[in-house]
C-alpha cells in the first residue's frame, strides 16, 4: 500500500502536465497561431501568463499572415482563432513576447 501511494505521488505532477503545448503548437487542439482576441471577462479559451523568462511559447505579434507557430495577429473586432485572458495564476501556459523567432521553448 505504501508502494502504491508513493507511486501515485511520484506520477502524480507528470499527469497534471498532460495539458502542455504539443509539438505540432498547438493546446488542447487548438493551433496557437492565428487571429487573437485579448477578452477580460473569464470566458476565453485559454488563461495565459506573460512572463519574461520560463515561457512555454514565445509569441511575436503580426500585422498578417500569422501562419507560424507562435505568431499571433491580434484583433479586437470579429471573430478570431482563439482567444485569450491575460492571468497571474492558474494559467494554462505562459508566453513571452518577442520581436524575432517565435515558437516553442
Amino acid at each position: 500500500m505504501k508502494l502504491y501511494i508513493f507511486l501515485w505521488c511520484f506520477l502524480f505532477p507528470f499527469s497534471v502536465q498532460a495539458n502542455s503545448i504539443t509539438q505540432d503548437c498547438s493546446y488542447k487542439g487548438i493551433p496557437l497561431y492565428g487571429t487573437v482576441k485579448i477578452v477580460k471577462n473569464g470566458f476565453a479559451d485559454f488563461n495565459v501568463k506573460i512572463v519574461d523568462s520560463f515561457a512555454d511559447l514565445n509569441v511575436k505579434k503580426v500585422g498578417t499572415f500569422a501562419n507560424s507557430c507562435g505568431e499571433w495577429e491580434i484583433i479586437h473586432k470579429g471573430n478570431a482563432d482563439f482567444t485569450v485572458q491575460f492571468v497571474n495564476s492558474f494559467e494554462d501556459f505562459k508566453i513571452r513576447f518577442v520581436n524575432a523567432f517565435p515558437g516553442l521553448n
